[in-house]
């Protein structure tokens, strides 16, 4: 089962219980407070001298089937090549969790994001799953990730999907958006912004 959720909610439930054992993989520097171990493919343990820190260092995760109550991936599965073995494995060794990814606008808008996402990710809430397909830019990016965290604070529910799942991850793989996009371009768009406001003064 997987559903939209918030994060707000989540650091709720997590906050009620404190006993879990809480994986949160891939988060780099910034790790959920609540987690208990953390995993990345760099080595963090300096960093996390606190917690359990454990190095990914092949596809399957070096954990057992069940091993935590909760599982958080927060701007992970777009950047992972093979991401039906990815949700697979959370599925495998969690009994639910958190999945955050960006919009396809907020991955558009984003020069870092360009190079680094392989993956567009949307949700389908009439089916209850996440639609998958090979990333696409459709413009080209204006902001950088600590601009697009500003734009975060206001307009949240636009940049990311907030996904809640347990027991698994339903998904669907699009084989069919293979096609080139044909891009929009940021600077006619602003071209026709200032010929409509220059119309307007002259009138």
């Amino acid at each position: 089962m997987i559903k939209r959720t918030s994060k707000k909610h989540i650091e709720k439930i997590l906050s009620e219980n404190p006993d879990w054992k809480i994986l949160d993989i891939g988060c780099g520097y910034g790790a959920n407070k609540y987690a208990t171990t953390i995993s990345d493919i760099i080595d963090l343990s300096d960093h996390y001298k606190d917690k359990t820190f454990v190095k990914i260092t092949e596809k399957k995760l070096p954990f057992k089937d069940n091993e935590f109550d909760y599982i958080i991936a927060s701007h992970v599965a777009e950047h992972v090549e093979d991401i039906s073995f990815f949700f697979n494995e959370l599925s495998r060794v969690g009994k639910k969790g958190y999945i955050e990814v960006p919009t396809r606008l907020e991955d558009n808008l984003v020069f870092e994001n360009k190079k680094d996402h392989v993956w567009h990710l949307v949700f389908d809430d009439v089916n209850n799953e996440i639609n998958i397909s090979k990333k696409q830019q459709y413009l080209e990016p204006v902001l950088t990730v600590g601009s697009i965290k500003k734009f975060n604070e206001y307009f949240r529910e636009s940049l990311v999907i907030e996904l809640s799942w347990e027991d698994s991850i339903q998904f669907n793989m699009d084989d069919d958006n293979l096609k080139a996009p044909v891009q929009i371009s940021i600077l006619n768009l602003l071209k026709k912004y200032f010929s409509k406001k220059i119309r307007l003064l002259i009138k």
